[in-house]
C-alpha cells in the first residue's frame, strides 16, 4: 500500500500540474483564454475513447501494473510535445498531439485506483478505499501551487516538464503492482470488442452504478468550466493568470479535510447519499465564485472542494461495491475516461464563455452542478435492466 499511495501521489500531482500548466503556457505563447481551454480540452477529450479500451487491455493482462508503467512513461513523453509543439508548429497540430497524449489519461486515475483490491485485503478496502482518494486530494492541493508558482517565476514551460518528470518517475511503483490471479474464466474470455460491450452493458445495467457515474460526469462537466475560467480568475481578480491556479489548490485543501473525516469515520454516510449531496454543496461553491470578489472566491473554491473530495470517495466505493472483479480494470478506467470527457466538454464550453462573460460562466457552471443531484434521483433502482448471466458469472 506505501509502495501504491507514492507512485499514486507522484502520476496525480503530475496530472494535476499538467492541466493548468498547459493552460498557462498556451495562454502565454497565444494569449488567448479560448485557445488554451481548446488545449485543455483536446488532452482530455480523448479519454472517452482511449479508457474504455485501454482498461479492457488492463484486465486481460497478468501484470497490468507493467501495461500502466509504460502508459505513464509514454503520457509524460506526449506532454514534452506538446510544450515543443507550442511555439514551433501549428496550433492545429499541436491540439492533434494533445489528442492522442489524452488517450492515455485514464491510466493516471482509474488505473490505479482499479488495481487497489489486489494491494489490499478485503476488510481493509473500506479505509484504503478514502486514503487512495486523499491522494487526488493531495496532488489537486500540490499540482496547482507547482505549476502557479513555476509559472510565475521560471515559466509555464518549466511547469510542463516538472509535471512530465513526475509522471515518468511514477513508472517504477506501478511496475511493482500485484499480478493478477489466474481464474476459470480468463480461460473463457472473448474478443477484446466483447469485453469492452460486457464493460459498457455493466455500468449501463448496474442503477447504482449508473446513477453515480452520470453524476459524477455532470459534476466534472461544472469543473471543467471552472478550470477554464482560471487564468481569467487570476488575472482579473487576484493580479496575475498564475496566481489563478492557486485557487484550485484552496479546493484541494478542503477536499484533503473532508476525505481525512471520511478516512476516520469511512461508514458515517453512504457513497451513494454523498454523490449527491456534494453536488449540490459545489453548485453553491460556484454561484458564491461568480461574485468576482477575491475573499468570497476563495471561500467558494473551500466550499468547492468540501463536496469534491468525498464525492470522489463515494464514487470510488461504489465502484468497487459494484464492479465484477474480472471487469473492474475496466470499469473503473471507462468511468474515468467518461468524467474527463465531461471535464473536457465544460472547458471547451467556458473558454470562449468566458472572454465574454466570466460571472455568467460560472454561473452557468453553478447550473451545471445542481443538475447532478436531480440526474442520480432520476436513475430509479427498479427500472434498469438485470445483467446477462454471462457478464456477472457465478
Amino acid at each position: 500500500m506505501a509502495s501504491y499511495a507514492v507512485g499514486a501521489v507522484m502520476a496525480r500531482v503530475g496530472d494535476e500540474m499538467s492541466g493548468p500548466a498547459l493552460m498557462l503556457a498556451a495562454y502565454a505563447v497565444a494569449g488567448s483564454a479560448a485557445e488554451a481551454s481548446a488545449l485543455l480540452a483536446a488532452i482530455t477529450a480523448a479519454a472517452v475513447a482511449g479508457g474504455p479500451v485501454l482498461g479492457a487491455v488492463l484486465d486481460r493482462q497478468r501484470r497490468p501494473g507493467r501495461l500502466l508503467a509504460a502508459a505513464l512513461v509514454l503520457y509524460a513523453m506526449g506532454l514534452v510535445v506538446i510544450l515543443f509543439g507550442l511555439a514551433r508548429l501549428p496550433f492545429a497540430v499541436t491540439v492533434l498531439i494533445a489528442v492522442l497524449t489524452g488517450l492515455l489519461g485514464p491510466a493516471l486515475s482509474g488505473g490505479w485506483t482499479g488495481q487497489l483490491p489486489r494491494v489490499v485485503p478485503a476488510e481493509r478496502l473500506p479505509r484504503a478505499n478514502a486514503l487512495d482518494a486523499m491522494t487526488f486530494g493531495m496532488a489537486s492541493l500540490a499540482g496547482p501551487v507547482l505549476a502557479g508558482g513555476l509559472a510565475q517565476t521560471p515559466g509555464a514551460p518549466t511547469a510542463v516538464v516538472v509535471s512530465a518528470a513526475l509522471i515518468g518517475s511514477a513508472a517504477p511503483a506501478v511496475w511493482t503492482l500485484p499480478s493478477r490471479p489466474v481464474r476459470v474464466r480468463d480461460a473463457r474470455r472473448g474478443s477484446l470488442i466483447g469485453d469492452l460491450a460486457a464493460g459498457m452493458r455493466v455500468i449501463v445495467g448496474q442503477p447504482r452504478l449508473a446513477r453515480a457515474t452520470l453524476a459524477s460526469v455532470v459534476c466534472c462537466v461544472a469543473q471543467g468550466m471552472l478550470t477554464a475560467c482560471v487564468p481569467l480568475l487570476g488575472d482579473r481578480v487576484l493580479g496575475g493568470a498564475g496566481r489563478g491556479a492557486l485557487l484550485l489548490s484552496c479546493a484541494a485543501v478542503s477536499a484533503l479535510v473532508a476525505n481525512a473525516v471520511l478516512a476516520r469515520f469511512p461508514q458515517s454516510l453512504t457513497p451513494d447519499s454523498i454523490i449527491w449531496g456534494a453536488a449540490l454543496i459545489q453548485a453553491g461553491a460556484l454561484a458564491l465564485a461568480a461574485t468576482g470578489r477575491p475573499a468570497v472566491l476563495v471561500l467558494a473554491l473551500l466550499l468547492a472542494g468540501i463536496g469534491e473530495g468525498p464525492q470522489l470517495a463515494a464514487l470510488f466505493a461504489v465502484r468497487h461495491r459494484e464492479a465484477p472483479e474480472h471487469l473492474r480494470g475496466q470499469i473503473f478506467i471507462t468511468g474515468a475516461s467518461l468524467k474527463i470527457t465531461g471535464f473536457a466538454s465544460g472547458a471547451a464550453i467556458a473558454g470562449p464563455l468566458a472572454t465574454w462573460s466570466l460571472p455568467g460562466t460560472l454561473a452557468a457552471a453553478a447550473g451545471v452542478a445542481a443538475l447532478a443531484a436531480p440526474a442520480f434521483l432520476a436513475v430509479p433502482l427498479d427500472a434498469v435492466g438485470q445483467l446477462e448471466e454471462s457478464v456477472l458469472p457465478d
